[in-house]
């Protein structure tokens, strides 16, 4: 069974900094992609960073250059580097498996930017 397990969330000011984990079980890490999405309040889900199986990674264009995602097959975990964080990044962050069978999310962590 997959579980996505996020965390490292909290309440940061403006141009701070924060560093979510994504633990995964169920599957093997270093098979498969891994996304990050965001769900600010109010709004759909929406893209944000993915990582391929063999580190290439990719993102949307309002987190480029903040953002970093790496991972670390040998713990399962994948992660999220966010950088000068802006009130706008404020939402429930998520991830997910690409190409693994499963429609199971994780509970996601709250990152709120604000002063």
């Amino acid at each position: 069974q997959v579980q996505l397990a996020e965390s490292g969330g909290g309440l940061v000011q403006p141009g701070g900094s924060l560093r979510l984990s994504c633990a995964v079980s169920g599957f093997t890490l270093s098979s498969y992609g891994m996304r990050w999405y965001r769900q600010p309040p109010g709004k759909q889900r929406e893209f944000v960073a993915r990582i391929t199986s063999d580190g290439s990674t990719y993102y949307d264009d309002s987190v480029k250059g903040r953002f970093t995602m790496s991972r670390d097959n040998a713990k399962d975990t994948a992660f999220l580097q966010m950088n000068n964080l802006k009130p706008e990044d404020t939402a429930v962050y998520y991830c997910f498996p690409e190409g693994v069978r499963t429609d199971s999310w994780g509970q996601g962590t709250q990152v709120i930017v604000s002063t």
